[in-house]
């Protein structure tokens, strides 16, 4: 099928004379002259049928077609400059990954760990995007997900890998003499933006009785809130596993019970249809199983 694509130099003429906002401009960053670049975006408005600058005398002016068509087309060539830098990088015969998966997970469990990945592998190249919601995984680009389970994943493929539980942590020196439900109801609660009940939820089940549940400060991510609790401004109701290396060096104290209750289910989601990198994700699944159960999961 005949594709319907304009020539590289005529994306490139009008993507830099949009930018600039001046034909005059954009033939100077790419070499041409004001002629070139002019006839290059007539070139496009004769392929599109249609205007994309308004003139008034030697002056131009995105309309509004033009300017959204401006945003597309500086994406894909954003895009497509920063794959084709990706493929000049990597080493002939090397694989690659690309995995989609929660920021903290990645920045707190998943990155630390990958250096026993690439001494097993070192001809798989794994690229990490971090993704807070769900997503279309078909046509993305990802090869895989590390996410929790959702509805919004039915058609793909999923593979159970660990359960998350929460528990209050805080720093040391906000423990006190006091007892310890008095003083959970007490100190400031650091909460995460896209679970607003977890407090009162955790309440429910450990029987502490906290007099305003969705008091305190919130963030999007279990990384600020674990970040403030560290810097003693509270106590924060974050995953065991992210903070178990900061409990055992005593940066954090946990002398609440964990929740058992408050969990999320974290799957490996593939696609449907095999692709090119089976092979590599294959090598990955069998590695992040391994770390899971070695981390005792």
């Amino acid at each position: 099928m005949r594709r319907n694509i304009p020539s590289s130099a005529s994306l490139l003429a009008f993507e830099a004379a949009a930018r600039h906002g001046n034909f005059a401009r954009a033939a100077e960053e790419l070499s041409l002259t004001e002629g070139a670049i002019s006839r290059q975006i007539a070139r496009l408005e004769s392929l599109l049928k249609c205007k994309l600058f308004d003139r008034t005398g030697s002056r131009v002016k995105l309309n509004p077609v033009g300017a959204r068509y401006a945003r597309h087309v500086g994406e894909t060539l954003e895009r497509l400059d920063r794959d084709t830098q990706y493929i000049t990088g990597m080493p002939e015969g090397n694989r690659s990954l690309e995995l989609a998966a929660l920021p903290t997970f990645a920045s707190r469990w998943l990155i630390p760990r990958l250096s026993g990945f690439r001494k097993q592998h070192p001809d798989i190249t794994l690229n990490i995007a971090a993704r807070i919601d769900p997503f279309i995984l078909t046509g993305s680009g990802f090869d895989a997900a590390v996410h929790f389970d959702h509805p919004a994943w039915a058609g793909m493929r999923m593979d159970f890998l660990f359960k998350e539980n929460l528990v209050p942590v805080c720093h040391p020196e906000l423990l006190t003499d006091k007892d310890l439900s008095s003083l959970l109801n007490e100190l400031p609660r650091i909460h995460r933006r896209q679970n607003p009940e977890a407090w009162y939820s955790y309440a429910c089940e450990s029987g502490i009785v906290l007099d305003n549940p969705a008091q305190g400060v919130r963030y999007d991510l279990h990384e600020m809130a674990i970040a403030a609790a560290l810097a003693g401004d509270g106590v924060a109701l974050v995953p065991w596993m992210y903070v178990e290396k900061d409990l055992s060096s005593g940066a954090l104290a946990a002398p609440w019970p964990k929740s058992e209750v408050l969990s999320k289910i974290f799957c490996l989601v593939k696609p449907v249809e095999t692709g090119i990198n089976d092979a590599a994700l294959q090598a990955f699944e069998q590695w992040l199983r391994a770390e899971i159960t070695d981390s005792g999961q």
